[in-house]
């Protein structure tokens, strides 16, 4: 099998080789980031916001990930939740984003950048 997208992490000839596709490394930092306390939600460009009000909402939306020689570096645009602490909440963000990645692919993640797009005013 020939799968053009995708990082392999195990060229084992013996057996087969395994891919990770690009989209899996985003949708594992996309639930690690929106499963800390004090993340409202990943905050997406316009045309994701258009995309999911069209109704095909992405889990990815306000991730992007790159990939270069098995190292991975990930930007999250966020919204937290009123009241919390940015400074703390993001350093939670990026531990568990990278503890995540690396648990479950092997790669190494360089970086986690953080943006504040926004602070949520709902009440839950």
């Amino acid at each position: 099998m020939d799968y053009n997208n995708g990082i392999n992490v195990n060229k084992d000839t013996t057996i087969g080789e395994v891919k990770i596709a690009d989209e899996v490394i985003t949708v594992i930092a996309a639930i690690a980031a929106t499963d800390t306390k004090g993340v409202a939600k990943l905050y997406g460009n316009i045309t994701n916001d258009l995309v999911s009000k069209l109704g095909f909402q992405k889990l990815s939306k306000g991730i992007r990930t790159k990939v270069v020689d098995g190292k991975v570096a990930v930007d999250l645009s966020l919204e937290l939740e009123y009241g919390v602490s940015i400074k703390s909440v993001s350093e939670r963000v990026q531990e568990r984003v990278k503890s995540a990645i690396e648990n479950m692919t092997g790669l190494e993640v360089t970086e986690v950048n953080i943006r504040i797009a926004g602070v949520s005013m709902e009440e839950e």
